[in-house]
């Protein structure tokens, strides 16, 4: 195997654990905030539910 592709293989790795550890964090945060702020910026709301168009 060339090395610059074990190389490559950590980094794509280690950017994707980052990307889940960003991801996981900033769901605590919204988590955390006041039900009516959450409300007011619909979250969990816009992920939970289908889209419905009235």
């Amino acid at each position: 195997m060339n090395p610059l592709n074990v190389v490559r293989s950590i980094r794509r790795y280690t950017g994707k654990m980052q990307t889940l550890r960003n991801e996981a964090r900033t769901e605590r945060f919204l988590n955390s905030l006041p039900a009516d702020i959450r409300k007011d910026i619909g979250w969990p709301d816009r992920f939970g539910k289908p889209a419905t168009f009235n």
